[in-house]
């Protein structure tokens, strides 16, 4: 049914752009076949240009909003046709200086190594073809960094392609303190790459909240619902800010910890203040956000959480799961 509307929406606006007068709604119901199937023998008269009228106007609704300048035009006559002018739905042409083909040159290497190493590559060529100068080669090496984005997640293509077209999606989640994974009804907002890894930020349908996921941690195939969001989606900056604040990035409160001598150098990294306590073992206070409880497990029994007693809890908790296996 989906192919089936595409189709009409593109035969309907090639006729609309291939036109040199306004088409009347008569004109373009006898010229595109699905408006001559829809009213076809069988619907009575007006049913027939009933069930026409609805999808006409939808399909002209869903061109505008896809882009398509429908201009709207009354003849001497007093009817009513529909054209669109190439030169009113022509894009501006593309120019590019090196510094700009450079930059998605760049862009272009970053996905290398991904699933839309494809996608990159070609619309490199379809630039070139549109006027990228000669002289200037997107590939060529800016520097000795070789930028890759790493993508061996299962979940990342089925989820980015949910991400862009507003679809909700259902996969199974195990929680890093969990020994078993959970299904998760999520809306999809946008995919992050922190640290190494990939994470989705979207609305949890089941706990009523934002909530990040890690993709490794996905099991299973995503599956796609045919619904429609019920939450607000946040733009771009504030999505981002969401899966920084909760994969851990930022921090709003202070925790104290006990850490061996000789050991947590990264812990060490971030302390805001540290204090000898003699015995081995320092005190060291460290900024505090989501996901720490994850990291403070990584270090074992070097660690020993002394305050506050939520993040202690939460630790003793990832150990035990840890322990059960």
């Amino acid at each position: 049914m989906a192919i089936a509307k595409a189709e009409r929406l593109m035969n309907l606006a090639l006729c609309l752009l291939g036109t040199r007068r306004p088409l009347s709604k008569r004109e373009l119901r006898d010229s595109i076949e699905a408006y001559v199937e829809a009213s076809g023998p069988g619907k009575g008269a007006a049913g027939s240009d009933d069930s026409f009228n609805r999808m006409f106007e939808r399909d002209k609704d869903d061109l505008r909003e896809l882009g398509l300048v429908i201009e709207t035009v009354e003849n001497l006559d007093g009817e009513v046709g529909y054209l669109a002018r190439r030169d009113s739905n022509r894009l501006p042409p593309i120019t590019l200086d090196a510094e700009e083909a450079a930059a998605l040159g760049l862009a272009a290497k970053v996905w290398q190594q991904a699933r839309l190493a494809g996608a990159a590559s070609g619309a490199l060529q379809k630039l070139r073809a549109a006027g990228l100068p000669e002289d200037v080669d997107p590939y060529e090496a800016h520097g000795a960094l070789e930028p890759r984005i790493p993508v061996h997640e299962a979940a990342f293509e089925p989820l980015m392609l949910a991400c862009r077209d507003r679809r909700p999606v259902l996969f199974d989640y195990r929680k890093a303190n969990a020994a078993r994974p959970e299904p998760r009804h999520v809306e999809p907002w946008a995919l992050e790459c922190w640290r190494g890894h990939w994470y989705l930020a979207g609305w949890d349908r089941d706990r009523g909240a934002e909530r990040v996921f890690r993709l490794s941690r996905i099991t299973g195939r995503v599956r796609s619902r045919g619904t429609r969001f019920t939450a607000p989606v946040p733009d771009v900056v504030t999505v981002r800010e969401t899966v920084a604040g909760w994969a851990g990035e930022i921090a709003d409160r202070s925790a104290l910890i006990r850490l061996r001598s000789d050991a947590g150098y990264p812990l060490r990294a971030k302390a805001t203040a540290v204090r000898e306590l003699g015995d081995g073992w320092d005190e060291l206070e460290i900024p505090y956000g989501h996901g720490l409880d994850a990291w403070l497990v990584e270090f074992g029994p070097d660690v020993v959480v002394l305050e506050p007693a939520e993040l202690r809890a939460d630790v003793v908790d990832r150990l035990r799961a840890v322990a059960k296996g």
